[in-house]
Parts: C-alpha cells; sequence; structure tokens
C-alpha cells in the first residue's frame, strides 16, 4: 500500500509540474510561430499561409504574431530566449537566420547556436524590376547604361543589410558599376517610390513584384537566382545574362528555441512536411514563386544556416556595411 500511494504521489507531482507527461502528448495548447517582420509583407503572408494547414496536422490553434523590428532580430531574440517547449516557434529567413550575425555589431543570439532547427520551407529568388523610364530590357543592357551614367541610377531596398541592399552591392561588384542604395523602412515604401519613378530599380521578391508586372507599371529583367522559377518561366536568370553565380535568394526556415525536446521537433517537422505536401498549399505557393527545399530535414536547415552564415559574412566584410 505504500508503494501504490507513493507511487501515486509522484505522478500527482509530476502531472503538476508538467512533467514529461504531458509533453508526449504535445501539442496540448494553441502554438506561437513569431513572424519578425510586419504584417503584410510575404513572410507574414507565407506564414499565415502555413499556420492554416498546420491545425489540421497538430489538431491546435497556430498563431501568428508579428514581432518586427532590427531586421528580424527582436523576434528572433524573442525566440531564442523562450521556453523550448514547442509551443514558441520562428518563421525565419535569411536575415535573422544568416545575414544578421555578421551585419550587426551586437546580437543577442546566434542562428547557428540559439535555435534547433525544424525544417527548411524553400526559397523566395528576388527579381531585379525597373521603372519603365529606364531604357534598359537586359542585364546587359542595364550595365552598359549604368556605365555610360556613373551615379545616375539608383536602387531601392527595404533597408540597410537587408537582402534586396546586399543584391545591389553585389551587382555592382560583379558587374563594375556604381549605381547607388537608397535605403526606405520595409517594402512597402521601397515599392511605392519605385513605382512612382523616384528610384530607378529594385531587387525585390516576386511574390511583391508580380502584380506590378502584369499590370505592366514595372519591367522585370532578370531572376537573382541560378535557376529559374515556375512563377516566372521565360525570366532569364542575371546568372544567365553575364554574372554568372550572382544569386539573391530569400530563404524561409522554422526554428524553435535551443534544448527544445526531440519527439517535439519530430512532431513539428512532421506536420510541417504534411502542411506542405498540401495540393492546395503547394499550388499556393509555387504562384508566389516560392521555390521548395529539397532537404526537409532538421538536420538540413541546419547545415543550410552553416552554409549561409559565411557567404554573406564574406559579402558584408568585402562591402564594410555594419549596423548597430
Amino acid at each position: 500500500m505504500k508503494r501504490l500511494l507513493s507511487g501515486m504521489a509522484l505522478s500527482l507531482l509530476a502531472l503538476s509540474l508538467g512533467a514529461p507527461v504531458s509533453a508526449q502528448n504535445y501539442p496540448t495548447r494553441s502554438v506561437s510561430l513569431i513572424v519578425p517582420f510586419p504584417p503584410g509583407g510575404p513572410t507574414d503572408a507565407l506564414a499565415r499561409r502555413l499556420a492554416d494547414g498546420l491545425k489540421n496536422q497538430l489538431k491546435q490553434t497556430v498563431i501568428v504574431e508579428n514581432r518586427a523590428g532590427a531586421g528580424g532580430n527582436i523576434g528572433a531574440e524573442y525566440v531564442a530566449t523562450a521556453k523550448p517547449d514547442g509551443y514558441t516557434l520562428l518563421f525565419g529567413t535569411s536575415g535573422p537566420l544568416a545575414i544578421n550575425v555578421s551585419l550587426y555589431k551586437k546580437q543577442n543570439y546566434d542562428p547557428r547556436s540559439s535555435f534547433a532547427p525544424v525544417i527548411r520551407i524553400g526559397h523566395l529568388p528576388n527579381i531585379l524590376v525597373l521603372h519603365p523610364s529606364i531604357p534598359a530590357n537586359t542585364v546587359q543592357e542595364l550595365i552598359a547604361y549604368a556605365k555610360q551614367n556613373p551615379d545616375k541610377l539608383n536602387y531601392a531596398s527595404s533597408g540597410n543589410g537587408a537582402s534586396s541592399h546586399l543584391a545591389g552591392i553585389m551587382f555592382n561588384e560583379m558587374a563594375g558599376t556604381r549605381i547607388l542604395h537608397i535605403p526606405y523602412k520595409g517594402t512597402g515604401p521601397a515599392l511605392n517610390d519605385l513605382l512612382g519613378g523616384q528610384v530607378s530599380m529594385s531587387f525585390t521578391d516576386i511574390l511583391t513584384a508580380l502584380p506590378h508586372l502584369q499590370a505592366g507599371k514595372l519591367q522585370a529583367i532578370g531572376l537573382a537566382s541560378v535557376q529559374r522559377s515556375d512563377a516566372l518561366p521565360d525570366l532569364q536568370t542575371i546568372s544567365e545574362q553575364g554574372l554568372p553565380g550572382y544569386d539573391i535568394s530569400v530563404f524561409f526556415g522554422i526554428v524553435a528555441p535551443k534544448g527544445t525536446p526531440d519527439h517535439i521537433i519530430a512532431t513539428l517537422n512532421s506536420a510541417f512536411q504534411a502542411a506542405l505536401n498540401d495540393p492546395t498549399v503547394k499550388e499556393t505557393l509555387s504562384k508566389q514563386g516560392i521555390v521548395p527545399a529539397q532537404d526537409r530535414s532538421p538536420a538540413g536547415l541546419s547545415a543550410f544556416i552553416n552554409a549561409e552564415v559565411p557567404k554573406w559574412r564574406e559579402l558584408i566584410q568585402r562591402s564594410n556595411v555594419a549596423l548597430d
């Protein structure tokens, strides 16, 4: 009887402390998916689309929370310091998961060691778009015009250190041009000034640019990826047009706080894979220009981040770009 009572007491204590008994039944409540950027952008749209699909897989509500600021660092730091129980996840991109660790002088997390990778979703290629007033229909024509008119052209980015900023740095470096950088506070303001003709061009994502391309308000002359996109199959890559190896794509990956139990990571990975394999979701992402990742394992995302960090660091160091 003493052994029985002792066992019951230990079981009750485990339940009261939320010990492994409940953890094995994960999830038992809603899951927060942190988007480290403002609402309305491509990352936010993709996160909300996947959150709907995850509800069916996890049998729990998935709440998308926007915690924007510092190029994605605020949201990333929030997740890095969250309880590692699988209920707080980061919908990360190239910025917080690869670029910012080399870009910002002070950062309170490291993408390689502060998170438990869950899944790499895929990447969204940037495209080089021009205002119709710019007399160029190809990358080579743009390069020739830029060299004939040094410092006359400029390009808009979503902010200092963003992939759209680094895309221009890489373009100038590889093409030998001097196209000036104009930073904005977000993709929306940058696109508005491009549409209005206040700036010449931009390296923006397919999802954002596509409606304006279809309306004839912008002209796309090159895809900033080494492979073409199903969303714009006839658009040549910048690499094909004389700048071999040019590749500025934004990748998407899900991470949890470091120390999240393996069985929870496995549950989440399985749920995300099922959501991504849903025919409706696959069609939506394809139309948005998102190229799915070939390796969707947690180890695959870890290896990818470890390879991306030094790639961006080398570009940032060559360009002397650093932010406080």
